[in-house]
């Protein structure tokens, strides 16, 4: 158990799901203290935080606060929406805060509510996120039957399961019962969100560190991690590692202990080949500069990528980075909502060109064109979606461009079938196959 654990804090590597053993650990103090501040005053300790998004955009959460109008400069009601999405690949994160301090995360959507002077919530849930669900629920029913809730009303809404919903948007759209499809901005959600009404948008564990935050104070929040990147982090550690799972470490972490030393390592006596540090949508590091950075904004920065969703996807030399980019780009793919023209059209495209490649059928003209229309699609996307595949494929053939040149020269890939993507088949092969993945003969069709 890590001494730095403020979003698991209590828990002993379990979970609290129960109002009285929350309450016996100092559960809602902050919440009361909270009810003693003025939204001002809540605002204000949260810029003291300097506590910035962990949804991925890493943006001030004390900031996105007070950009939303007080009730006299705009009498519509004000709503709080919580991002549950949670679809980046890699990322797992907020299901297990969920699951683990369902009462730290109300509690949070409770000051956060009394901070942009809301009586609504809602929380937008990934569908799949059945348990989750349940725990919030009967955590809900407690607070309820407790008297907490202040008369602020906590919908907890179930979603589709698309990853586009992770746009707050898109996500707003949803809530409203249409598609969803991002929106054009301005206006921004602070001004004109759900219901055309000013709206806070934050993730999970943004929102279940408020609660910390508030009992600690924001300056001294603020001495953890790093001033540019204050406090904790629940990082995602997932692929190629002895010892996967979520693990709250404060920002500045070295990646490489996250790896080999919380991590165990790599297993089977394999090398580290390239790490992905923030969720598919990030730009990937070498082996060489994952010995280097450190968890934070500004280390991954200078490194050329993000600490987007903190969900760090470790790779050993057994991965075909051709392999890698036609599974990441088929699920942005799949997951495109359609609105755009350049990610609609654009992410099939580097699909069919990966797809291409992979099969010994491509040539350099090919590579070049893979490059072009990632950049026609960054930059002229509704939203990151689009942008996200370009970005990511663009860094696979930067850093491994000779394993690219290798499968267009020997025609075909030089792992031979050993890769260990070789086998992992995307979801959409096997919606279209309508058969198990290991049904599916190899290789994979190519779309000349």
């Amino acid at each position: 158990m890590s001494s730095a654990e403020i979003v698991f804090a209590g828990t002993e590597g379990g979970a609290v799901t129960e109002l009285s053993e929350y309450e016996a650990g100092g559960g809602l103090a902050a919440l009361r203290r909270a009810r003693e501040m003025t939204p001002d005053e809540i605002i204000a300790e949260l810029n003291a935080s300097n506590l910035r998004g962990r949804g991925g955009a890493f943006f001030p959460t004390g900031r996105k606060w007070s950009f939303v109008p007080k009730p006299d400069q705009n009498p519509r009601p004000h709503y709080l929406v919580v991002n549950a999405d949670e679809s980046e690949p890699g990322t797992f994160k907020d299901r297990e805060i969920m699951l683990r301090v369902p009462f730290r995360f109300l509690e949070g959507c409770l000051i956060a509510a009394r901070a942009i002077e809301s009586t609504h919530v809602f929380v937008y849930i990934r569908g799949e996120y059945e348990r989750e669900y349940e725990v919030l629920v009967h955590a809900l029913g407690q607070l309820r039957k407790g008297k907490h809730l202040g008369g602020v009303t906590i919908v907890v809404h179930r979603g589709a399961g698309a990853y586009i919903c992770g746009e707050e948007t898109a996500l707003l759209e949803s809530l409203e019962g249409e598609r969803g499809q991002p929106r054009t901005k301005p206006p921004f959600p602070a001004i004109a969100g759900l219901y055309a009404s000013p709206t806070a948008v934050n993730n999970v564990e943004s929102i279940a560190t408020v609660p910390p935050v508030i009992e600690m104070g924001g300056a001294e929040y603020a001495k953890l991690g790093l001033e540019t990147s204050t406090g904790t982090r629940v990082f995602s550690l997932s692929g190629n590692v002895a010892n996967p799972g979520n693990y709250e470490l404060p920002h500045g972490f070295p990646l490489k202990d996250l790896i080999h030393d919380v991590g165990g390592g790599i297993p089977d006596g394999r090398t580290l080949k390239a790490v992905i540090p923030g969720g598919s949508s990030t730009p990937i590091l070498t082996a060489a500069e994952a010995e280097r950075v450190t968890l934070d904004f500004d280390s991954l920065s200078q490194a050329g990528t993000m600490i987007g969703s903190a969900a760090v996807i470790v790779i050993d030399d057994r991965a075909c980075m051709v392999q890698l980019g036609i599974r990441v780009s088929q699920f942005y793919e799949h997951e495109s909502c359609g609105k755009c023209t350049p990610c609609r059209v654009g992410t099939r495209w580097l699909t069919q060109i990966l797809k291409k490649i992979e099969a010994g059928t491509g040539t350099h003209a090919d590579l070049d064109l893979l490059l072009d229309v990632g950049e026609r699609i960054n930059g002229t996307c509704l939203c990151p979606l689009g942008d996200s595949d370009a970005i990511a494929v663009a860094s696979y053939v930067a850093k491994f461009r000779e394993e690219f040149l290798a499968h267009v020269e020997e025609g075909g890939c030089p792992f031979h079938g050993t890769s260990s993507l070789d086998a992992i088949v995307a979801p959409t092969d096997v919606h279209a196959a309508h058969v198990g993945p290991a049904e599916i003969p190899r290789p994979l069709e190519v779309v000349a």
